[in-house]
C-alpha cells in the first residue's frame, strides 16, 4: 500500500479555500476563556468550510501564539471578525435571515440527532457557543431560534466547547455540504 505524503493529498491553498463555497454557517464564540479552544474551533471551522467565525466579548483574537498553536494556520484561511457585544451582532444576522442556533442544554433544547431539527440548504445559520463554564448567557437565550443539545450518556453531560463545536459542525457539514 502506497501512503501519500501530506503535500500529495491535494489540500486547497489558503487562496483556493477562501474562494471555495462554504456551508452557510457562522460560528459565534461568546466569552470563550481558553485560547486553545479558540484555536481548535478555527481549525474545525476550516475543516468543515464554515462561512465565518465571530469572536465576541472576552474571546481572544488572533494573532496569539496559543491560538495559532491549536489552529495550525486556520486563522489565515477562515474569515473572522470581532464584535465586543454579541447582542447587536446577532440582531444583524437575524435581520439578514440567519437562523440563530445555540449549542446549549435548556429545558427546551432539541437533540441534534433527533430529527426534530433539520437543516435546509436554503437557510443560513449562526451557531452560538458560550463560555466554557457558564454556557450561553441568559441575555442571549431569548435571541435563539433553537437550542440544540448533543446527546450524551456519560455522567458529566457536558463536552469541552471545542469538542462540542466539532460534533455540531460535522453534523451541519453532513447536512449542508
Amino acid at each position: 500500500m502506497h501512503k501519500l505524503k501530506l503535500e500529495e493529498l491535494g489540500r486547497a491553498s489558503v487562496e483556493e479555500f477562501k474562494a471555495a463555497t462554504k456551508i452557510p454557517v457562522v460560528v459565534v464564540l461568546d466569552n470563550i476563556r481558553s485560547m486553545q479552544n479558540v484555536g481548535s474551533v478555527f481549525r474545525t471551522s476550516d475543516a468543515f468550510a464554515v462561512e465565518k467565525i465571530l469572536l465576541c466579548g472576552i474571546t481572544a483574537r488572533p494573532p496569539h501564539r496559543d491560538i495559532q498553536r491549536a489552529a495550525l494556520g486556520a486563522t489565515e484561511s477562515v474569515d473572522w471578525v470581532h464584535e465586543e457585544k454579541i447582542l447587536p451582532a446577532l440582531e444583524t444576522y437575524k435581520a439578514k435571515g440567519y437562523r440563530i442556533i445555540g449549542l446549549e442544554q435548556t429545558s427546551e433544547s432539541v437533540l441534534l440527532n433527533s430529527g426534530d431539527f433539520r437543516t435546509d440548504s436554503n437557510e443560513k445559520y449562526v451557531l452560538v457557543l458560550g463560555n466554557e463554564v457558564e454556557g450561553i448567557s441568559d441575555e442571549i437565550l431569548p435571541m435563539l431560534d433553537l437550542a440544540l443539545e448533543i446527546p450524551q450518556s456519560g455522567t458529566k453531560h457536558s463536552l469541552n466547547v471545542s469538542v462540542a463545536a466539532g460534533v455540531a459542525l460535522w453534523w451541519f457539514y453532513e447536512q449542508l455540504a
